[in-house]
């Protein structure tokens, strides 16, 4: 039995939700896929026309770019939180989603998203990433904080 599974969420669409309860710092799972230039990321975009916002990309901090819509696996549904219970952690160009805290069986996993983007930051592009998570504290997006 996997320690996850994946499910209709509340938040958007698919969601990823804990099977059993996990411990703070416990790694999940790792964010896998096709890893590509931004290059070849920008000439791919958008993965889906009638939605072009919504994508299975993961930036590395070296520049380049994972595709999970190429070669992903559950990773790619945990959806954004403004207060998440999980967070991504780069190894030596790897993604691992590991716990921040305790996370109760039948809870959704959750990272935040923290997505940027090169246009100015209008209310705009914010309504464009709409966030969905219902935080108390609840920024509006899944844009980077300010």
């Amino acid at each position: 039995m996997s320690d996850f599974e994946v499910l209709s969420s509340r938040v958007h669409g698919k969601g990823v939700f804990a099977t059993r309860h996990m411990a703070a710092g416990e790694r999940v799972i790792e964010y896998v896929g096709e890893v590509i230039t931004m290059a070849e990321a920008i000439r791919r975009h958008p993965h889906d026309r009638l939605n072009p916002d919504h994508t299975f990309y993961f930036h590395l901090d070296d520049g380049r770019v994972i595709d999970a819509l190429y070669g992903g696996n559950d990773s790619k549904w945990i959806n954004h939180s403004c207060r998440p219970n999980c967070a991504p952690d780069e190894v030596q160009g790897r993604i691992f989603i590991n716990t921040r805290r305790q996370v109760y069986r039948g809870e959704e996993l959750t990272f935040d998203y923290g997505l940027f983007s090169d246009e100015p930051m209008t209310e705009a592009l914010k309504a464009r990433y709409a966030c969905r998570c219902g935080a108390k504290k609840c920024r509006g997006t899944m844009l980077a904080a300010d």
